[in-house]
């Protein structure tokens, strides 16, 4: 028989093996699963546009009409009848040379003018009785043509006179100075007082800014194109100001020149705005977009939805299980804040267009809808490029 030590030896034993049973089951069981996160994204449908063909180029803005106001007679500039800055009107006075002088000559040239019609007179009566006189033999024949050649040359100087009063008169006109054509007026280059030269320095320029020009070049690889274009009919334009301005006036192309430029490659083209508004200035650089065609119903998403990767673009797309998959596409062209979409996406699928950095393939999203195109890409910096 066990004495009593060896039978608390063997409880002892027994209980320690069972905690190591407990242990060792505690040890090996799972931990509970835990799951990720949704990842908050904005989505945005793919949808359908009407997407213009357009060929993008450079330009410059530049005046229908320019004109360097030049003095045509000299003398003291009397009166200033504008001020700078302001629209002229075609015929309106603009400046008043000293009319004095001119005046005196006007009428010196009247006063000859009139002693020697008076002298003209005198001749042709003279040569008249002389012509009377050689029938009758009273004078010779040469002293009447001499008579008759006196009586032309006086003839002759009236004509020379005439002349000289039709040039005094042009003179005193010309010290009133009008505008040959409507448009703004720059700044002043002479003030009241000053002494002009004729056909000098400008006094001013007027550049007629209703309607005004855009200048741009068109590359030799568009030019069939636009040229078979502009030939059905007339071509739209828009530009963009170099403050990323857009001018809501949509113009015209309205010149193609008659040959390619061999050092650039480029034909130059002008498009006619009526720029009621004053938005474009000569001498402004903008960014000119020239509508060729309009494909319309297009597949297109937002812009910032395209993702850039190794082997092409892609996107995020989230289905009906809100699990973001990664679906390559191919993209056509950006039409303001959108890309058109060659293949890769069906009308109404939606794509993240913001939170694209937190995903991965087979994400777990809480899909918000996005805000429109334009406006998201003021709140985050990202609106596409307007083509």
């Amino acid at each position: 028989m066990m004495n009593m030590v060896e039978s608390v030896q063997l409880r002892s034993h027994a209980w320690c093996v069972l905690a190591g049973f407990a242990v060792a089951a505690i040890g090996c069981s799972k931990p509970p699963e835990q799951h990720a996160p949704p990842v908050p994204v904005q989505l945005a449908p793919v949808e359908k546009i009407d997407a213009p063909l357009t060929i993008g180029a450079n330009g410059v803005v530049e005046p229908l009409q320019t004109v360097a106001v030049q003095a045509q007679v000299g003398g003291t500039l009397d009166e200033v009848n504008f001020n700078e800055g302001q629209d002229i009107t075609a015929g309106q006075t603009l400046f008043r040379i000293d009319p004095r002088p001119f005046e005196v000559a006007l009428r010196q040239a009247q006063a000859v003018l009139s002693r020697d019609e008076a002298q003209a007179a005198t001749a042709q009566r003279e040569a008249d009785r002389y012509k009377a006189l050689v029938e009758k033999d009273y004078v010779t024949k040469s002293q009447a043509d001499q008579a008759q050649s006196a009586a032309e040359a006086m003839r002759a100087t009236v004509q020379a006179d005439h002349a000289a009063v039709e040039n005094a008169q042009l003179n005193l006109n010309y010290t009133t100075i009008k505008a040959p054509i409507s448009g703004r007026a720059g700044r002043l280059l002479v003030r009241q007082g000053n002494l002009v030269k004729a056909n000098a320095d400008p006094l001013v320029v007027i550049n007629t800014l209703h309607p005004i020009l855009v200048r741009f070049p068109i590359v030799q690889h568009d030019f069939p194109a636009v040229h078979r274009h502009y030939a059905e009919g007339n071509l739209r334009v828009r530009v963009v100001t170099a403050d990323s301005g857009k001018v809501g006036e949509v113009g015209t192309l309205a010149f193609l020149d008659n040959a390619v430029d061999s050092l650039t490659g480029s034909v130059t083209a002008k498009a006619r705005f009526e720029n009621k508004g004053n938005v474009l200035w000569p001498g402004e650089y903008v960014t000119v977009s020239l509508d060729l065609a309009t494909q319309s119903n297009v597949l297109a998403i937002q812009t910032r939805a395209v993702m850039a990767g190794q082997q092409g673009s892609y996107v995020f797309v989230v289905g009906n299980d809100k699990v973001a998959s990664v679906r390559p596409i191919t993209v056509g062209r950006v039409v303001g804040d959108m890309t058109t979409i060659s293949s890769g996406l069906a009308m109404g699928e939606q794509v993240v267009v913001d939170g694209q950095s937190r995903l991965t393939p087979n994400s777990r999203v809480d899909g918000k809808p996005a805000t429109s195109a334009t406006q998201a890409g003021s709140a985050n910096g990202a609106g596409g490029p307007a083509k």
